[in-house]
């Protein structure tokens, strides 16, 4: 008796969509992919794909590493979808949301997500106060000294936090930068316990940032920050109320696609 053959997850009418196909196999994954992982996973032969993946590098959508054996996401395909969330929030309700959450606040506000090993703005809202920290959607920031960094990593096992963090060292940026990841693991367990992560001027000297996850996102964070002089870390505590309540907003704005702006509740 024959048996079945699972279909191939590579399909596409034409050899452009089967390349755009992988390239959507590949993007899925939380892990680096092998020629042979390919070729068991699809069922495709050995020369066709590893034809697909030179091409796919050549035009830096993907990027072979050191071993020359696994791939993974390139420059210009996180770069792509970087692009896509700029475009999609910066004039969308997400942005209604985070408008709101500044006239509240009365600080400049961000929602940021993991870039690689760095910390990006998808968008931001700048305080009218003339004394401010000017950053634009598109801005990256370390990932172990941010207060979305931190919150992002808590989300992570150890295992996961090292295999991102390995390869760099923990760059001291102030004198309160923590550059010492078991040293940081207490604060992840309390990052994780109570909701919230706090930046108390480890990247920038004089700058304070809270920030919170978005619900049911393990990768987007709300933020708001300060000068130290107008947000101490117990003042940016009592900030925690309106952040959760946009990043419940932003949460529902996501679930539904919504197009029309959405504004957070008092």
């Amino acid at each position: 008796m024959e048996l079945l053959r699972e279909p191939d997850p590579i399909n596409g009418d034409t050899p452009t969509m089967r390349l755009f196909s992988l390239l959507e196999l590949i993007a899925a994954k939380d892990q680096l992919v092998s020629l042979q992982g390919l070729v068991e996973e699809t069922g495709l032969p050995k020369p066709t794909l590893h034809r697909m993946l030179q091409q796919l590098e050549g035009a830096g959508l993907l990027v072979r590493q050191a071993d020359g054996r696994h791939y993974g996401t390139g420059h210009r395909l996180r770069r792509l979808a970087e692009n896509l969330l700029l475009n999609a929030t910066h004039h969308g309700a997400r942005h209604a949301v985070l408008r709101h959450l500044v006239d509240e606040l009365g600080e400049s506000c961000n929602v940021t997500t993991l870039s690689g090993n760095e910390i990006v703005y998808l968008d931001r809202v700048e305080t009218p106060e003339p004394l401010r920290f000017y950053l634009r959607p598109g801005s990256r920031v370390p990932i172990h000294c941010s207060a979305s960094g931190k919150m992002i990593l808590a989300q992570m096992s150890p295992s996961q936090r090292r295999k991102l963090l390995a390869h760099a060292p923990l760059k001291q940026y102030t004198n309160k930068t923590h550059t010492d990841l078991d040293a940081l693991e207490p604060e992840f367990t309390r990052i994780r316990r109570d909701g919230f992560a706090l930046d108390d001027e480890e990247f920038l000297p004089g700058l304070v940032c809270v920030a919170v996850l978005v619900a049911g996102r393990a990768n987007l964070c709300v933020a708001v920050q300060a000068p130290v002089m107008r947000l101490t870390p117990d003042k940016a505590l009592q900030t925690l109320p309106a952040l959760q309540r946009a990043a419940e907003a932003i949460s529902r704005v996501d679930a539904e696609g919504a197009s029309e702006p959405e504004s957070v509740p008092s």
